[in-house]
């Protein structure tokens, strides 16, 4: 991780030098510093606004930080791996106490539960530091990219449209595109791991229950891509009225006329919010629905077979705590593809006006091919 100067050096040396000197300032930041948390030096920046931004979202997601993104994915890592460990921890606790009644191997295993939640809960911890640390990097990168762009463009394309898509792409839109960057690799390895994890182990405990788990979660393979379309679509459409309403704040035309367009646009934006929204919280519907009735299913299956003296109670119990496990981060990995799909848009749309801003052409001409 890059070492800086502290944020209050940082202003001074930038102080009455306009955007220019703060980036310029930012690059030249020495060794001397001692603050992990202090902004790293700006190295990325420039290029993004004189080179071009690369075309795609992980494209941009390895310029902010590939080894970063591999020292989180190794954290990722960690905490998967201890993550399944309680499942096996709750059934021999549970059996201790109720097939066995022996207190010493039940205060031993309790205790180990807490050594493992409490590593796991660390881990994660530092994980999401350095991943919120990442993310702040790339919105910093990015609002700095269109500052030393716009800065360089002639005069006379400092009109009121373009100022508009200067506002959004400075204050706006870099927030949700820098955000992704810090899970964009991480997250689907957590999430993967912990799903592969605990399905393995599910196998290993009672291979039949965890058969009917898997054929139980299958339909969220076919509905849930189809949604999430859906929902891109409106996304795209959204980011193109909210840029043009943007420009209109700043339009030099009848005061009627602006405020009339003013209206139909915020009246589409309500539109395609709600849309979304009843798209969104129907798969989310959908999605509970399934995974509730799993936990019925397993209840059934799993008290017949302690009935017959198949399985144990222990084993019931753990089974389900790993239907709870397997639920969040197949939901979490549902919100990161949803996340990935709509952040990829944004990116389009980002990086279609910055090109556009360097060629001298329209920035909004990119909303209309978004559409």
């Amino acid at each position: 991780m890059h070492r800086s100067k502290g944020a209050g050096t940082l202003w001074r040396s930038a102080r009455g030098q306009g955007p220019r000197g703060a980036a310029g300032n930012a690059v030249a930041s020495s060794s001397d510093d001692t603050e992990w948390w202090a902004p790293p030096p700006d190295n990325l920046s420039r290029p993004l606004a004189h080179n071009g931004m690369p075309p795609t979202l992980f494209g941009f997601v390895g310029r902010v930080g590939a080894w970063a993104q591999l020292w989180i994915s190794l954290l990722a890592v960690a905490v998967f791996t201890l993550n399944t460990v309680p499942l096996e921890l709750q059934r021999r606790i549970l059996n201790a106490a109720v097939l066995h009644g022996d207190f010493e191997l039940l205060a031993a295993l309790a205790t180990v539960y807490v050594a493992v939640v409490l590593s796991e809960g660390l881990i994660k911890l530092l994980m999401n530091v350095y991943r919120g640390w990442l993310g702040e990097k790339a919105v910093r990168a990015l609002r700095l990219a269109t500052t030393s762009l716009v800065a360089s463009l002639p005069a006379q394309r400092a009109k009121p449209g373009v100022k508009g898509v200067e506002i959004s792409l400075i204050l706006a839109e870099p927030e949700p595109i820098g955000g992704f960057v810090g899970v964009a690799i991480s997250e689907p390895v957590l999430q993967i791991g912990i799903l592969l994890s605990v399905i393995g182990y599910m196998f290993y405990v009672e291979p039949m229950l965890a058969v009917v788990s898997i054929v139980l979660f299958s339909p969220q393979f076919v509905f849930v891509p189809l949604m999430q379309r859906a929902i891109n679509r409106k996304v795209r459409i959204r980011i193109a009225v909210l840029r043009q309403a943007s420009a209109g704040v700043l339009a030099r035309a009848n005061e009627t006329e602006r405020a009339l367009k003013q209206q139909l646009r915020f009246a589409e934006i309500f539109q395609l919010n709600l849309g979304i929204f009843k798209l969104r919280y129907s798969m989310k519907f959908l999605m509970n629905l399934t995974q509730n009735f799993g936990r019925v299913v397993i209840l059934g299956v799993g008290g017949w077979y302690v009935i017959n003296g198949q399985t144990e109670l222990g084993t019931v119990v753990a089974f389900l705590s790993g239907l709870n496990n397997m639920n969040e981060p197949w939901s979490e990995l549902v919100n990161w593809f949803q996340d990935m799909m709509v952040t990829s848009a944004k990116y389009r749309v980002f990086a279609a006006a910055m090109r556009r801003f360097a060629h001298g052409e329209d920035p909004l001409a990119a909303n209309n091919g978004s559409r």
